[in-house]
Formats: structure tokens, C-alpha cells, sequence
């Protein structure tokens, strides 16, 4: 289930440019994806059945991909679907998932949707849903294969991949570039 909230669809972009493996070969060869408003056929109430069914029969063993940030000032409701708040979403999809990946420095840390002054309260995953098991994999946008290769991770090994202190997948995020970098003794 891959659920859009405050963004610009930019992850989702990613996720269809995706080359090893192609968007067509994860959703037709790997996974099963019940939901992601962008690329499923049914739309309106069909699409909503759709979550709520995907939600309901597969409790606890199924993936929650979140983009974007979550709204949560006024009750949440700078960010609807089909009348419900994203917040309101957010928790059902993802109290409920087997474990959350968090897509994007949107659904990681709040992005551009919270910077100051932040009238609608957006906040990232985490902050919003804490209790959620979420998997962090920020990038503006996220590099793909980091999503995929912690979806093949845990499809291979029944875990998740060892995390940071930032709950990142350390075999992405754990080494900084610029710690290579021949000019790093200067700065």
C-alpha cells in the first residue's frame, strides 16, 4: 500500500523511472501493490474500497509506503482523501502494516511542507504516527534502489535491514560521501 499525502509526487516520479528492477517487474513479477492512487486503475470510491480491503484481509503482513509530509495542525484537515485526513490514513495504514518504509525527506522529516512558518503542521512519518515501525529512506528524491533494495531485503531475509540512529537503512545512509573525498582535509 503506498499512500501520497503533502508532496510533489516526485518519490512516486522516481519509483516509475526505476531501472533495476523496472516498475512493471516489481508490481507484475514481485509484489502485489493494492494500492498507489498514480498507478492503479479503479479510482475514486473503487480506489478507497481497494485500500480498505487491502488493509483489512492483510493485517500485519503487509508493506505501507508513505510520501509526503502528514498535516496535523487543526486535526489534520489540511490533507483529505475521500473525507478523511491523512493523519487519520496514516495511522490505519500504518498501525496495521507489517512495517512502514517512510519515502522521501517529505515523509522522513516534514520537507518543504514544514518549513517555517508551517501552517498546516506538517510533520514527518515518525512524528506522526509513533508507534508505527518505520524504516526512514529520505532523498529529494529518494534514490529507488534504496526502497527496493530494502523491500528485497526483508523478502530475502525476513528482516529489516540493520538502521541507523535515524532509523535509515545503514547500507544506504551509513557512509558519507564526502568522507572519500580527496579535497575533505581542506574544508
Amino acid at each position: 500500500i503506498w499512500l501520497e499525502f503533502s508532496d510533489c509526487a516526485g518519490d512516486t516520479e522516481s519509483f516509475l523511472r526505476a531501472t533495476k528492477p523496472t516498475v512493471a517487474e516489481v508490481v507484475l513479477d514481485v509484489l502485489s501493490l493494492e494500492y498507489h492512487e498514480t498507478i492503479m486503475a479503479p479510482s475514486g470510491k473503487a480506489a478507497e474500497k481497494s485500500k480498505k480491503e487491502a488493509i483489512e484481509k492483510n493485517k500485519g503482513k503487509y508493506i505501507a509506503l508513505v510520501e509526503g509530509a502528514i498535516p496535523t495542525k487543526d486535526g489534520g484537515i489540511y490533507c483529505t482523501i475521500a473525507g478523511e485526513t491523512a493523519l487519520a490514513l496514516a495511522r490505519e495504514a500504518c498501525r496495521n502494516a507489517l512495517v512502514t518504509l517512510a519515502v522521501g525527506s517529505c515523509a522522513v522529516w516534514g520537507g518543504i511542507a514544514s518549513a517555517s512558518p508551517n501552517p498546516t503542521g506538517c510533520v514527518g512519518l515518525k512524528q506522526a504516527v509513533p508507534e508505527a515501525n518505520v524504516v526512514n529512506i529520505p532523498g529529494c528524491p529518494v534514490n529507488v534502489e534504496n526502497v527496493t533494495a530494502t523491500i528485497v531485503h526483508y523478502l530475502t531475509f525476513g528482516s529489516l535491514p540493520a538502521l541507523d540512529s535515524n532509523l535509515r537503512p545503514l547500507f544506504g545512509y551509513g557512509v558519507r560521501i564526502h568522507d572519500n573525498c580527496e579535497r575533505r582535509k581542506y574544508f
